[in-house]
């Protein structure tokens, strides 16, 4: 069994009023269940950090990465499976209808549009010393206010 960590890309899709978009996990999910999280999940064989963020986004919510507008950052955590991870994390644009993504059933129950006074929301069914999703938004919001000026 290898012991590298499994590779991860997830994509903080920003909207026309610089908020990020979050959807809850579905309860029964191993890992983080009932969780806030971002767009995204395990690179798969031979694929890149870009090409995964593309395939995530489209099986995730329907739509498709227009932009690739920059990194937020790269973090590493061990999962309640035990596995050691590490995640590529990046603010994109994409196409479609916003206000309808298409939620992959099973996997996630509902979305969110988040400003960033907004982001205690994400501490929701956390263990109080997580806080990594709230931290990646963070972040987030900091890159997304770098670029703007």
């Amino acid at each position: 069994m290898s012991t590298e960590p499994l590779r991860c890309a997830g994509a903080l899709i920003v909207d026309d009023d610089d908020r990020l978009f979050f959807q809850r996990r579905s309860p029964h999910r191993r890992l983080f269940p009932n969780c806030w999280d971002v767009v995204g999940g395990h690179l798969e064989s031979g694929e890149d950090v870009e090409a995964a963020l593309r395939r995530e986004v489209t099986e995730e919510t329907g739509w498709t990465v227009s932009h690739l507008l920059g990194p937020v950052g790269e973090y590493r955590y061990v999962g309640d499976d035990g596995l050691a991870r590490i995640e590529y994390d990046w603010l994109v644009r994409v196409e479609g209808d916003l206000t309808r993504p298409r939620l992959e059933v099973g996997k996630h129950t509902e979305f969110r549009w988040l400003a960033e006074e907004d982001v205690a929301l994400l501490d929701e069914h956390r263990d109080v010393n997580d806080g990594l999703i709230r931290r990646i938004a963070e972040e987030a919001f900091a890159a997304l206010r770098a670029m703007d000026r």
